[in-house]
């Protein structure tokens, strides 16, 4: 059959001469390589340079491409694997729900544009490694986006679809001596782009990798292991299901098992092959598989011929464990488990979903040493070696298939399926069905995979529970997930469990308490945008509440940002910067690290919440409530400290056995009479070093804050006050401050260095997030970033003794009637000044930003230290995973670079914080007594980061603001879209305030 074009709008042609999909095992020749090697020893690889060219349609490609006497001399080159787009070929284009053909053409499924489809042509030339001499030969692309053509050396050998998993081809036949050509032509848009409409980059091109490999005469080319766990799981049961390549093979197979410590436990008698067979056996005192103990077990299959020659062997990794609904839970092992998960995106920065196994190994290290149980491959299967890698180490993965169609039955927000695919549609059954098997097949024997699933955001009909009950009745070893039944509640069979995006945590409550039949699970909540995850503890403590609980994916887990090189500079791009409409702009933003993987400050308020070991020192000792499902926390030491400031006043260490889901309460001989603000903390290290951290390295923490009376004394001075017509200046030691009648506090002068640049003033406002821009804060507030610029001042009235003096103003906003802010500074001869902000309420005005004072300072004094919640920023609803202590860095490192800048950088329950240049030239802010304030320091303005689109726009370094803030709402995070922040992390504006607090030098 020769290639059709028409198969690019015809669903039910999705592939011709593919390989029926198989498990992804590994083989080899000889049971030595078997052990050793972790590739199979007959591969060849076909990475590195293509030729290649770019048409903008089917039209303007190059349709002869393909003939062995075509002349390539105008192509250029790419790298396989790669994006086209991300190698200068073709526009990038980042958008989440509407199709990217939106507004420019008016498209139905299946069909495409005939002239926006642009089609890449690959050239490959390779001489065929003498190795695959006398074998059966094949071509394995790991990942091709979304359609493609193959031929070699001239003929058509195959077509495929579905971007996310392997097509496969025999090439045997069409292979020769010497020189082979390879051809594939890969369209941007086919009729699968209908359903492969995910929230991402629109790339196409070959992105992962491409190789050919060769099988043994005789070969097994599919495995299935299925376990079955006995005595209270203390035994185990195998069947290895095994497909061969031969209808009437002659030989004998056997098996035999290794444990994790590479001891040789079990071998099996050999059997005589046959086309379809299985090896069974059993295994007694197991080491189960879970993600907190990863336990393996390897076997080899050993296949030998008619004279007992070895012809094959396959090294297969097993975990022993068990996954099943019982009583409306979702048991591990017998044990109810809890997921605490992200959604994960495949990519780089530099190569967009072609990521390396380095960045591989620097995800998952990053989600064991922050408590990250879980993953969901959204919105489709993963790279093969992430699967191993979450064996190994230990992360639950929900395996998604490659379906998403949001634009077909989600119009701006609102549902509207009269046109969704794939529905109840039967032209698209079967392609879809194959998704699923491909993502099945290839995938089956990963002990990490729970949970398979249908797909994301495709509404629900007919065709997807399709999917689900061939899951069901191919693997009754895992549980069947999807969302989109939330839609069409006629279809909630199709899912397991009750899934859900976005809902709050009263609403989840709600479906908790009605009784439900379903476990609850969030596949996607706290949409981590720019500044955000604010009132994640409200969802899980719902852990210990509620039993049908068990957990959530936090969408998600790394910003979807591209690297460029401007003005010689590298900066992180987002939708829209590459002129790409329509386009979705920066909501590519959402991870809790960033695109070129470094660590946000959201993510530590992750791993605290997401600690299996809670911690809370109290006054005898500390609670340790272990909720572990399997470990007994042996294997970790305790370390606890009473620390004030920079001094650690008690240090011990301790360890337990705690058993799990277990409470335990551990005396400590805590120190007494400590005065000030002081804090008890244990933290759990880890005794031995993991394959995902080093010893000594911190799984989980637990603080007490103790703020007990101190008697404070300090130095007196004699001080003058001395009234000028405009000025009063008051002049203590080597301090000098000055008062303008009509301007407030104009100047301060510590040790001859002038601290102001301008006059404090109250500020109501932050950079708006993009939370806030979300849910239209800054519209509904917008009120209070006029009154926090435009204010006029009046001199109240001052008074002065030999001990004091005392001033006060009245900050007007003319624009608000009746708002009136009073600010009293009060000096004494302890060199102190005492700010007090007064705020009486108004009512029928918005909520407050913040209630704040602002200095603006001279941006030699760079560098600040706190007594505070760090070491990152925090928020009112965000800061559970701070932790009270002395911080210094830099004012410029202070700028959290969120794709877009916003508010950033702000400290909460700090008790005195200063700006300094050095020892000589520094100013210090002191909260009053057992109270605390909240502290920022900034290179920038909120009116500077409020325009800036980019980190680079922000420029340069004029100034260091300070703002000492009574409170600043919070940031949320339960969406991005219309989501407030919680009530209760908001500031009312019709109610009375007043706040204190000194400066000092």
């Amino acid at each position: 059959m020769e290639s059709n074009t028409n198969w690019l709008v015809n669903p039910e042609i999705f592939q011709f001469n593919k390989l029926e999909p198989h498990s992804d095992h590994l083989f080899f020749e000889t049971l030595e390589a078997a052990e050793k090697l972790e590739e199979i020893e007959l591969k060849q690889s076909l990475n590195g340079e293509w030729k290649f060219l770019l048409a903008k349609n089917p039209t303007e490609r190059e349709k002869d491409f393909y003939k062995e006497n075509f002349s390539a001399s105008n192509f250029k080159t790419i790298t396989v694997p790669g994006h086209i787009q991300m190698q200068n070929f073709d526009k990038l284009q980042y958008i989440n729900t509407l199709y990217p053909w939106d507004g420019k053409e008016r498209l139905r499924p299946p069909f495409i544009s005939m002239e926006d489809n642009p089609v890449g042509s690959y050239i490959k030339e390779f001489e065929l490694d003498s190795r695959f001499f006398n074998k059966d030969i094949f071509i394995s692309f790991q990942g091709v986006e979304t359609a493609f053509f193959l031929w070699i050396n001239g003929e058509f050998v195959g077509y495929s679809e579905d971007s996310f998993t392997p097509a496969e081809f025999e090439i045997t036949k069409f292979l020769k001596e010497g020189k082979n050509k390879v051809a594939v032509e890969v369209y941007k848009r086919s009729s699968a782009s209908w359903i492969e409409d995910q929230d991402f980059w629109r790339f196409s091109g070959i992105f992962r990798e491409v190789f050919i490999y060769a099988t043994p005469k005789l070969h097994i080319k599919d495995l299935f292991v299925k376990t079955e766990l006995k005595n209270n799981y203390k035994d185990a049961e195998l069947k290895l299901i095994c497909s061969l390549n031969s209808k009437d093979p002659k030989g004998k197979i056997w098996a035999k098992v290794i444990s994790q410590e590479k001891i040789e436990i079990l071998q099996t008698e050999k059997i005589q092959l046959q086309n379809e067979l299985e090896i069974r056996f059993s295994l007694n005192n197991i080491k189960l598989w879970s993600a907190e103990e990863p336990n393996l077990y390897k076997v080899f299959l050993i296949l030998e011929d008619e004279n007992n020659e070895i012809i094959e062997v396959i090294p297969q990794t097993i975990g022993l464990r068990e996954f099943k609904l019982e009583n409306g839970l979702m048991l591990l092992n017998g044990k109810r488990i809890v997921f605490k998960g992200v959604n994960r995106h495949e990519f780089s920065h530099k190569k967009g979903r072609a990521i390396s196994k380095e960045e591989m190994l620097w995800d998952i290290k990053f989600m064991k040493t922050h408590n990250i149980n879980a993953v969901r491959t959204s919105h489709y299967p993963n790279q093969s070696l992430w699967y191993k890698l979450c064996d190994k180490y230990g992360i639950y993965l929900i395996d998604e298939t490659n379906l998403e169609s949001h634009g077909s039955w989600q119009k701006m927000g609102t549902c509207e399926p009269s046109w969704n695919v794939p529905g109840n549609k039967p032209e698209w059954k079967e392609c879809v069905l194959a998704r699923a098997k491909a993502m099945l097949e290839r995938d089956k024997n990963h002990p990490s995979i729970l949970i398979w699933s249908c797909g994301n955001e495709s509404y629900a009909e007919e065709n997807i529970f399709n999917m689900t009950k061939f899951f069901h009745e191919r693997d009754n070893s895992r549980l069947v997930h999807y969302e989109g039944c939330f839609w069409n509640r006629e279809f909630d069979k199709i899912s397991d469990m009750e899934s859900r995006m976005y809902a709050k945590a009263k609403d989840i409550i709600t479906y908790l308490e009605s009784n439900p039949d379903k476990p609850y699970i969030s596949c996607e909540y706290m949409h981590a945008m720019g500044n955000s995850c604010g009132g994640l503890m409200k969802y899980t403590e719902l852990e210990e509440k509620y039993e049908k609980y068990q957990g959530g994916f936090i969408w998600d887990y790394i910003d979807q940002a591209i690297e460029v090189e401007k003005d010689g500079k590298k900066v992180l791009l987002y939708g829209g910067d590459f002129m790409d409409r329509p386009t979705d702009y920066n909501f590519c933003g959402n991870g809790i690290v960033f695109a070129d993987r470094t660590i946000t400050p959201k993510a530590l308020e992750v791993k605290y919440l997401y600690q299996n070991v809670k911690i809370s020192p109290n006054e005898t000792g500390c609670l340790i409530k272990n909720r572990n499902l399997f470990e007994n926390l042996s294997n970790y030491e305790f370390i606890y400290t009473i620390e004030k400031e920079e001094k650690v006043l008690q240090e011990g260490r301790f360890e337990v056995i705690c058993n799990p889901n277990e409470d335990i309460q551990i005396e400590i001989p805590w120190f007494k009479n400590i005065t000030g603000v002081y804090s008890k903390n244990i933290r759990m290290i880890l005794k031995e070093d993991q394959l995902w951290a080093k010893k000594g390295f911190e799984v989980a923490y637990g603080q007490e804050i103790k703020v007990e009376k101190e008697n404070q004394t300090h130095s007196e001075y004699d001080f003058k006050v001395v009234e000028g017509d405009g000025n009063i200046g008051v002049f203590i030691n080597d301090t000098e401050v000055l008062f303008a009648k009509d301007k407030g506090l104009v100047s301060l002068v510590y040790q001859k260095n002038e601290m102001l640049i301008e006059r404090p003033q109250p500020v109501f406002w932050r950079a708006a997030t993009d939370n806030d821009k979300g849910y239209a804060h800054p519209q509904m507030c917008s009120i209070w970033l006029g009154a926090s610029i435009y204010q006029n001042v009046k001199l109240l009235n001052w008074e002065a003794n030999e001990n004091f003096f005392k001033i006060d103003y009245i900050h007007q906003v003319l624009t608000i009637p009746n708002l009136e802010i009073k600010v009293s500074y009060l000096v004494d001869k302890s060199e102190r000044i005492k700010v007090t902000l007064e705020y009486t309420g108004i009512e029928n005005l918005p909520e407050l930003p913040t209630l704040a004072m602002r200095f603006k300072i001279p941006n030699n004094l760079n560098q600040f230290k706190y007594y505070g919640k760090g070491p990152h920023e925090n928020y009112i609803d965000r800061n559970e995973g701070a932790r009270l202590g002395v911080y210094i860095d830099f004012v410029k490192n202070n700028v959290t670079p969120y794709l877009v800048p916003q508010e950033c950088g702000n400290r909460t329950n700090t008790i005195w914080g200063e700006v300094f240049e050095n020892a000589t030239n520094k100013i210090k802010f002191i909260a009053e007594e057992n109270k605390s304030f909240e502290f920022q320091v900034l290179p920038h303005s909120f009116l500077e980061l409020e325009e800036a689109k980019h980190q680079y726009e922000l420029g340069n370094y004029n100034y260091t603001y300070i703002t000492i803030a009574m409170k600043q709402m919070g940031i949320g995070g339960d969406d991005s879209w219309g989501a407030p922040v919680l009530e209760e992390y908001c500031i009312p504006s019709n109610k009375d305030y007043k706040f204190s607090f000194y400066i000092t030098k």
